[in-house]
């Protein structure tokens, strides 16, 4: 089975090799590896040439600059894997991630997306290590519940059955896209699992939206969780928790703008 591996590119020369690396090393071998350079104004895209004359498994891509979720649309339209997953250029992979991974997506091919665990704000004072029981999920809210979803809905440390993409994009123009695609996605899959095996290192970015967000960024960040809310048929304690998750979310919008909505 093929994997259809999406990295933006955009000013990322110092940790671009370390990525692109470390997707590249892995033991599982059946890779398509698409580098999309955003318009990058630096090194990156003759970083990416380089690799892509350095592996046949990796193609480079050189488009306008149009933002994360323009690139990752534009990697998904190239893609030809069975599966697609997204890393992206300042984060990278520990070895041999993929292999347990894909073995488990050929034994059950059933599951749509797989999640594996991840190293969040890696390298600073907050990071922390999400971590996964080898579980599947039928029912999408139990998914989103047991396993607090809405605290890594990251594009990122999941591998996606391509089918998902059919209809679905990542909007333009939107901060937090990752939570506003997470649930729609969810919506076209039939089975959910997550895996114990595999990390993914989510660097942290100083200069990053999740960062630097301001009342209007969080604004954003808050439609997509009032929207799962208001469809939720859930009304027991972990909903309790998630509702709470996004009062903060609403009172942090207050305190930046003033403004209730």
């Amino acid at each position: 089975m093929k994997l259809s591996v999406i990295i933006p590119v955009y000013r990322v020369e110092a940790t671009l090799n370390r990525c692109v690396g470390s997707v590249a090393s892995q033991s599982y071998a059946d890779l398509e590896i698409i580098l999309v350079d955003d318009g990058s104004p630096d090194n990156c895209p003759r970083l990416c040439d380089e690799w892509a004359q350095r592996d046949n498994r990796i193609t480079a891509i050189h488009k306008a600059n149009g933002g994360l979720s323009d690139a990752r649309n534009h990697g998904i339209d190239r893609a030809q894997g069975d599966y697609i997953t997204f890393v992206d250029s300042d984060d990278y992979l520990a070895p041999d991630t993929l292999a347990p991974l894909m073995k488990r997506l050929s034994e059950h091919p059933d599951i749509d997306l797989l999640e594996y665990p991840v190293y969040v704000a890696y390298g600073s004072d907050r990071q922390h290590k999400t971590d996964f029981t080898d579980e599947t999920y039928h029912n999408m809210e139990a998914y989103w519940y047991d396993t607090q979803a809405y605290l890594h809905s990251y594009a990122c440390n999941k591998i996606y059955h391509r089918r998902l993409f059919e209809d679905i994009r990542f909007p333009l123009g939107t901060l937090f896209e990752d939570m506003h695609t997470l649930p729609k996605l969810l919506k076209e899959a039939r089975t959910v699992a997550t895996s114990h095996d595999g990390l993914y290192y989510y660097c942290a970015n100083p200069e990053g939206i999740t960062a630097t967000a301001d009342g209007k960024a969080l604004r954003m960040l808050l439609k997509p969780h009032a929207d799962f809310i208001s469809q939720s048929r859930r009304r027991d304690r972990d909903f309790q928790r998630y509702y709470m998750h996004v009062v903060n979310i609403q009172m942090d919008v207050y305190e930046l703008t003033k403004q209730t909505q």
